[in-house]
C-alpha cells in the first residue's frame, strides 16, 4: 500500500495513512474531540483505520487505554505502527477484527465510531484494490454497528458516533433498543447553512430526555470558525454535556 505521512492537532499526533481510498479528515478530530473519560476506562473505536481519530483520542484522554478494531489488515496493521510512532504502544492496541464477530469478547466502557460513509463523491479516491473499495463503501447496516456496540459496551456505557445529519432518524432508530439519554450536537458548515454531520452520544439504558445542543459553526467565511480552529489543533474539546 503506497502511504503518505500526516500530521494532526497541529503536528501532534502523525499519522501514516493509505495514499488511496478513504483518507481521514475533519470528522475524525471532530469525533476524538467529542469524547471525555475517566481515569483507567476502556474506549474501544470500531473501523478504526489507520488510527486517525483513535490516536486523537489518546493524545487527549492520557488516563485512557484504547482498542481500535478494524477488518483491513493493512489498515489495522497501519494502526498499531501509528500507534507506536507516537509513542502511545502501551495504551492503544490495534485488532484485526471484524465487528460483528466480536460477540461479547471485548467488553468496554466506551465505544466510539465514524462509519464508512460518503457524500462528496469528488473528495474520495477509490482504491485500486477492488476489494478495498467494496469495503469502503460500507456493507455493515448501521443499525449493525449500533448492536455490535451495545454488546461490547459495560453497564451504562457510552457510545458517541458522527454520521451524516439527514441519517439522524435511522440513527435515533436504531439507538432505542438499547440505549437512552442520547445527546446530539449538529454540525453546520456555515451559519445559516443546514447541518451536514451530527455528533450523537448516548448511554445504555440511559433513561434522560433527549439533548439537543447548541450547534459547532465549522467555517466563518472562507476560514474556520474560531471554535472549530481551536477544536482542530487540540486546543478546545467539542462540549457534549448538557
Amino acid at each position: 500500500m503506497s502511504t503518505t505521512l500526516d500530521r494532526l492537532l497541529d503536528g501532534r499526533v502523525v499519522l501514516r495513512q493509505g495514499r488511496d481510498g478513504y483518507r481521514a479528515g475533519m470528522d475524525a478530530g471532530l469525533l476524538a474531540a467529542a469524547l471525555d473519560a475517566s481515569e483507567g476506562e476502556m474506549l474501544a473505536e470500531f473501523g478504526c483505520g489507520a488510527g486517525a481519530a483513535l490516536l486523537c483520542a489518546a493524545w487527549r484522554l492520557t488516563g485512557a487505554s484504547f482498542v481500535g478494531v478494524e477488518r483491513d489488515p493493512e489498515a489495522a496493521a497501519l494502526a498499531g505502527e501509528n500507534a507506536a510512532a507516537n509513542g502511545m504502544g502501551a495504551r492503544v492496541r490495534v485488532q484485526n477484527s471484524d465487528i460483528t464477530q466480536l460477540g461479547t469478547s471485548l467488553k468496554v466502557d466506551q465505544v466510539f465510531f465514524n462509519p464508512p460513509f460518503f457524500d462528496d463523491p469528488a473528495a474520495l479516491r477509490p482504491p485500486k484494490d477492488e476489494k478495498r473499495a467494496a469495503w469502503l463503501t460500507g456493507d455493515v447496516p448501521f443499525a449493525d454497528w449500533v448492536r455490535c456496540a451495545a454488546r461490547a459496551l459495560k453497564a451504562k456505557g457510552k457510545l458517541t458516533l458522527i454520521h451524516r445529519a439527514d441519517r439522524l432518524a435511522d440513527i435515533l432508530t436504531a439507538l432505542e433498543r438499547s440505549f437512552g439519554s442520547v445527546v446530539i450536537k449538529p454540525i453546520h458548515p456555515r451559519a445559516g447553512e443546514p447541518a451536514k454531520r451530527v455528533i450523537v452520544r448516548a448511554t445504555i439504558g440511559g433513561k434522560s430526555p433527549l439533548v439537543l445542543l447548541a450547534p459547532l459553526i465549522l467555517h466563518d467565511g472562507e476560514s474556520h470558525s474560531a471554535e472549530a480552529h481551536a477544536i482542530l489543533r487540540g486546543k478546545a474539546v467539542l462540549e457534549m454535556t448538557p
